[in-house]
């Protein structure tokens, strides 16, 4: 399957939309969000659609809870993409600083008290932002993504579809990365609690400066 840079980055904005907490303005989207999806190759847009299905038949208070249930209350589906490399640990701390850089190097700024390594941050920078960096981000945290795909799938959770499609953006599953999801499935993330800030569901990235 052929991906066209303009596909690519439409897909990350469809994705990083549909991972962030539903609301009026979501459902708002919805028309925008199909149209986006019909002009993307089948792979990325059939699980989108699956996602965007679901959304419309679902009362948003329900939408809603199952997200809180989902993202906030199960850390093997953390949306936060160096938990799964760092857990709470230190060293999780340099990571995020990682983050930050790239985007401020890029001319964004997060909004304050928002987390960089959100998976909704990290596509729409990708989208948005720059997509060499972007994808160089989502490819170094490839393993757990697809540990918070197989999970998602695994419990019949409908943002299952949403993470098939975002690995659909990205180059298969590599020996070294498959063997670190084994590590993770079977021992979890690193532990060494370190009083991280609670996390939050993102708001999306300030303007450029």
């Amino acid at each position: 399957m052929t991906i066209t840079d303009a596909q690519r980055a439409t897909a990350w904005q469809v994705q990083s939309l549909l991972m962030c907490y539903p609301d009026e303005t979501l459902l708002g989207r919805l028309p925008l969000l199909r149209a986006a999806t019909w002009t993307l190759p089948a792979p990325l847009a059939d699980p989108l659609t699956r996602f965007l299905d679901h959304v419309q038949a679902t009362p948003l208070g329900e939408l809603a809870a199952d997200y809180v249930a989902t993202f906030d209350h199960r850390r093997k589906f953390s949306p936060y993409l160096t938990y799964f490399a760092y857990g709470d640990t230190r060293k999780r701390g340099m990571a995020l600083l990682r983050f930050k850089h790239a985007y401020r190097a890029a001319g964004l700024e997060l909004d304050d008290g928002e987390l960089p390594d959100h998976l909704a941050v990290v596509l729409e920078f990708a989208a948005t932002g720059d997509a060499a960096v972007g994808i160089r981000l989502l490819t170094e945290h490839r393993a757990g993504l697809e540990l918070m795909r197989l999970g998602l799938r695994e419990t019949g959770s409908p943002w299952a579809a949403v993470l098939e499609s975002v690995s659909a953006t990205l180059a298969p599953l590599g020996r070294r990365d498959t063997d670190i999801v084994a590590r993770l499935v079977a021992e979890g993330p690193p532990e060494e609690e370190v009083g991280l800030a609670p996390f939050a569901p993102p708001e999306h990235l300030g303007g450029r400066r």
